[in-house]
């Protein structure tokens, strides 16, 4: 006797009840609809995105260190973690100029900016200003002088993800240097706040159609759709080259791991989808991190990657700056040089890496880059406000793909990989299980967190 099969509705219920991918999405075509039926209504549902995206940075330091500190243990060796941090800093640098090369390419064959004929008096320079606070990027010696702390509890009070990174450096190789004899209860400590932390991200994440609902509401809400149609070559053109750009990235991580970006596409699914309503990498970094040590990638290379990408590989970010120096170039009637477009490489290879955390950071690098040609008028940029945020979409999923491609990379690179469990995760054969889901002592031992799957009590600490 077969079982009835459920209806339509049902399956719907069901998928919606049991999907965040859905769940997600929904939300995200409902705020479309209602920023564009009720703007006033999207404006104030704003802070359901902008609470969401404050919760989860509550727990983005804490994460970052106890990761990285158990990873430094575990594998035994400072060397090695060096070697990790060597090898991604050259893959960063290598992905973002090659990003900031193919917009300036694209630039020049389109000409988004051509046949706008702005007169650069008309424009308020003043709506830059507004914009940014009256800020500026950091130099690059004040970039770094800031990556390192000058107090411990400052570093996790003002979330500053480097500086962070740099305690929790110090205080693994300081285990490595005591040996697990002499402190017994520290690692073990910190594998347990780890995990706690994690159960935390699991509830926040419950929050995320909400979060997608106001953030996309508010967005359509304050900007229409109407600006689709008067930056439409500018959008068009760099989100065709971001496009470009990840099919490069997936040959590059297939020519390194063997693996496929669209498989880890859809194994992140919910996670790109709620980055792309937030408008915000750093909503889905703990979810991320947790789900690339599940797909194989050791705990040091993660726990370093990932959070250095997050300053360092911005791929998107200079797709979109390269592009938008051309456009208000061409809009304003000015033609640059080859010479003055390799100047305005070299620049965003350096403004770009101060660029995270800080407010209209590329309406600020791009106002430091138009002054420094000095051919530009500096108020040319405002052009941009308008459409910046929507170019959120493009450099949020651009960073975060990059970023993890980087881990895979890079894990490849230092032999941190598990190629085989990687590829069981990406096809489906290894469920991720969030650690609030299901409780541990009832889940098969492929779908415990990587933590938990090691051996128990934690291996001892030797000093190298």
């Amino acid at each position: 006797m077969s079982l009835p099969v459920p209806s339509v509705p049902r399956r719907i219920a069901r998928l919606l009840r049991t999907s965040l991918f859905a769940q997600v999405a929904c939300a995200l075509l409902l705020g479309i609809l209602v920023g564009r039926l009720w703007p006033q209504v999207g404006t104030a549902v704003q802070p359901l995105g902008d609470g969401f995206v404050r919760l989860v940075k509550a727990v983005i330091a804490p994460l970052v260190f106890c990761v990285v500190v158990t990873g430094i243990a575990k594998a035994g060796n400072m060397r090695a973690f060096g070697r990790i941090g060597v090898k991604a800093l050259v893959w960063f640098e290598v992905a973002t100029t090659f990003a900031l090369l193919i917009g300036l390419v694209a630039g020049n064959l389109v000409r988004p900016g051509a046949g706008m004929d702005v007169d650069p008096a008309t424009l308020d320079a003043g709506a830059v200003d507004a914009r940014t606070g009256g800020g500026s990027l950091p130099s690059t010696g004040e970039f770094l002088l800031h990556s390192l702390p000058d107090s411990a509890v400052g570093a996790f009070a003002e979330n500053a993800l480097l500086q962070v990174l740099v305690l929790a450096c110090l205080v693994g190789a300081a285990l490595l240097h005591l040996g697990h004899t002499k402190v017994p209860a520290v690692l073990p400590a910190v594998a347990q706040v780890q995990e706690v932390v994690f159960a935390i991200v699991g509830f926040v994440m419950r929050l995320a159609p909400l979060a997608v609902f106001g953030a996309t509401a508010h967005l359509v809400g304050q900007y229409g759709l109407g600006v689709m149609s008067t930056y439409g070559t500018l959008i068009g053109t760099s989100y065709a080259v971001a496009l470009l750009f990840l099919l490069l990235l997936a040959l590059a991580l297939k020519a390194f791991t063997g693996l496929s970006l669209w498989k880890f596409v859809r194994y992140t699914r919910e996670e790109m989808v709620l980055a792309l309503g937030t408008a915000s990498s750093e909503a889905v970094m703990p979810r991320m991190m947790q789900k690339l040590r599940h797909a194989g990638c050791r705990d040091d290379a993660v726990g370093l990657v990932v959070p250095t990408g997050y300053s360092f590989n911005l791929d998107g970010a200079s797709i979109y700056l390269s592009i938008a120096t051309l456009f208000i170039a061409q809009a304003v009637g000015v033609d640059l040089s080859l010479g003055q477009q390799i100047t305005v490489v070299l620049m965003l290879m350096l403004t770009s890496k101060g660029m995270a955390g800080v407010p209209g950071s590329a309406v600020l690098a791009l106002s430091a880059t138009a002054s420094a040609l000095g051919v530009i008028p500096a108020g040319a940029v405002a052009l941009l406000l308008g459409v910046d945020r929507i170019m959120d979409s493009m450099r949020v999923a651009t960073n975060l793909l990059g970023n993890c491609v980087a881990a895979f990379a890079v894990s490849r690179w230092e032999g941190a990989l598990d190629t085989a469990r990687a590829k069981r995760v990406l096809d489906g054969e290894d469920v991720f299980v969030p650690d609030d889901d299901t409780p541990p002592e009832s889940r098969i031992p492929d779908q415990l967190p990587v933590s938990a799957r090691e051996s128990s009590p934690v291996a001892p600490v030797r000093a190298d």
